[in-house]
């Protein structure tokens, strides 16, 4: 799977951002534990994942920002 843009996540829903956060955040965990017990292969996967929960939160919360900035 590859990384998520920006651009991509910017053009999310609201509730669409915290469901993939979510998702993202128990694949993430999985991901953990097939480390400890030696079974990941692939483990750079870990770090674009993190990146990419990362990614969604700041959008997610420039999004609350901008509506709360918008209601004053």
């Amino acid at each position: 799977m590859k990384q998520m843009k920006v651009a991509d996540v910017r053009k999310m829903a609201v509730e669409e951002i915290r469901t993939k956060i979510s998702d993202s955040r128990e694949e993430l965990m999985k991901l953990r534990f097939q480390q400890v017990s030696g079974q990941l292969v692939d483990t750079s996967r870990v770090r674009a994942l993190r990146r990419d929960v990362a990614r969604m939160q700041t959008v997610l919360r420039e999004a609350e920002r901008a509506a709360v900035g918008g209601a004053q």
